[in-house]
């Protein structure tokens, strides 16, 4: 069997000689060539070729930043046979293997990665696509996206990406566009669509899931949609204004791993195709990733998408 090795060299959680074990454990079941990612986006570029090259998987050692490109980049291919993705978690949080039951150690999970190649083990999943762009695990229009973009703001500063960063983070940005009067609870900016189904208009965020957890704060899962799941639609929660009783009380509904209620919070599951329209352009997150300001999303569940080892 070939496979690609895609490395994020900047990976928060591995260091070179990690990543020469690493190597070294998978060129014992495969033939392995490595490709080191130097640009955004390149992720992508190096698992398409790969897959149009007929490798049999990808392997990525990364955030889940890198495991998005690469799903985009075999998904992507213009010829041949989808290659399977196997995932090596080297970011900070790693939503994304760790929702495939991976454990969050790299060298563990590099084991269970091994044992499942010798016993053929493997898995199709659904992902979720948004517009022309493929996610494995969330996307969020509104406040969670503008809290991603200023924590990639601090960590471009030289700051640790830490559960603390995003707590600090959720809080300056939540005060600082309340302050300025962008999201009072009466002036919400998104409506929600579905085919043969009335709108669901005045939403003044969207969290979108394709598996569950949403994401973590260290080990403690963070789980708005707790029935999502890779091998149904997406799930939905959106807030119908934040002011701050409402939002307080869903932000402890979450961190207490109780399901968020309330005449404030609208969740919709298994839903197979939804656009998303803003009054106003809204921070736009794929896989924890910020993608810009948006005004339209179209969201689609695309089933069994992706084969991956695990």
């Amino acid at each position: 069997m070939r496979a690609l090795l895609v490395v994020n060299p900047m990976a928060t959680t591995t260091t070179e000689r990690g990543r020469d074990v690493l190597v070294r454990a998978l060129r014992s079941a495969v033939e392995v060539e490595v490709a080191y990612t130097r640009r955004r986006g390149h992720a992508a570029s190096l698992a398409r070729q790969a897959a149009e090259s007929g490798v049999d998987f990808v392997v990525t050692l990364g955030g889940d930043g890198t495991v998005n490109e690469a799903v985009n980049g075999i998904m992507g291919a213009s010829s041949g046979e989808r290659p399977a993705l196997a995932v090596v978690p080297g970011g900070s949080t790693n939503v994304f293997a760790r929702a495939l039951g991976l454990p969050k150690d790299w060298a563990e999970a590099t084991g269970v990665i091994l044992e499942a190649l010798r016993e053929g083990r493997s898995r199709l999943i659904g992902l979720g696509l948004a517009d022309d762009r493929y996610f494995t695990f969330c996307a969020g229009l509104g406040l969670d996206a503008a809290v991603i973009r200023r924590v990639e703001q601090a960590r471009l500063r030289g700051r640790v990406s830490t559960p603390a960063l995003y707590l600090r983070s959720t809080a300056r940005q939540y005060l600082r566009d309340w302050a300025a009067g962008r999201v009072p609870a009466n002036q919400p900016a998104i409506t929600l669509e579905r085919p043969a189904e009335p709108p669901e208009e005045k939403l003044a965020t969207v969290i979108v899931q394709n598996t569950s957890p949403w994401t973590y704060l260290g080990n403690r899962a963070i789980n708005p949609n707790p029935e999502a799941s890779f091998d149904l639609g997406l799930d939905v929660m959106a807030l119908r204004g934040l002011n701050v009783p409402s939002t307080t009380r869903t932000v402890t509904q979450l961190l207490s791993r109780r399901d968020p209620h309330g005449k404030h919070v609208l969740r919709l599951h298994d839903v197979t195709e939804f656009t998303l329209h803003a009054g106003r352009a809204q921070p736009f997150q794929l896989d924890g990733d910020y993608l810009g300001e948006r005004e339209k999303v179209r969201f689609t569940a695309v089933a069994e998408a992706l084969r991956v080892i695990c």
